[in-house]
């Protein structure tokens, strides 16, 4: 496919992980109202839905990047994250730009939405809204739209990875059994 196709993928995937996400945050905290003033700033855990045994709606503000990890706090943190999530985000568009393969883009769209996503909350609350609990299902951590699409996206982007370095060693393989021309 030519590379405006896989760039047109890219971005209208982008953009649907952050509607999506945004979308989901907008109910959780308005709908659901799961965020009640002084929520931000003074505890972690802002309420819950019970689902079922599996998975349930737990409002938790993270400070940290993906999945709570490495929490940091203060102005410094948040702003700090919020430019590293635009550079990411920069650096994944210009890689998209150039992008030749459905997987690629696929996997690239679904960061930059992501890490656009989260950004958008670090600029807003100071933190990430993350509400989906799987913790019945053993998963410890609590995560959002923008988390699954980042960790969905960076797995393909493995995958991409290792199948083009295996389509690349076939057709090397092939280009070095190839008989010389006769003389």
């Amino acid at each position: 496919m030519h590379k405006r196709a896989m760039l047109r993928i890219g971005l209208w995937l982008a953009a649907l992980v952050l509607v999506l996400d945004q979308t989901a945050k907008f109910f959780v905290l308005e709908v659901l109202h799961f965020s009640p003033p002084g929520c931000l700033r003074f505890a972690a855990n802002c309420g819950a839905i019970e689902m079922s045994p599996l998975f349930d709606l737990r409002m938790v503000w993270n400070y940290g990047v993906s999945f709570g990890m490495l929490r940091a706090g203060g102005d410094l943190s948040r702003w700090g994250l919020v430019i590293l999530s635009a550079l990411i985000a920069g650096m994944f568009f210009n890689w998209l730009r150039t992008a030749d393969r459905k997987l690629t883009a696929v996997a690239l769209g679904l960061v930059i939405g992501g890490a656009l996503g989260n950004m958008i909350d670090r600029i807003r609350f100071g933190a990430v809204a993350d509400f989906f609990d799987f913790s019945g299902l053993f998963f410890p951590w609590v995560f959002n739209v923008a988390d699954a699409a980042i960790t969905v996206g960076a797995g393909l982007l493995a995958l991409d990875f290792i199948v083009q370095g295996r389509a690349e060693r076939r057709a090397a393989g092939q280009a070095g059994n190839a008989s010389p021309p006769a003389q």
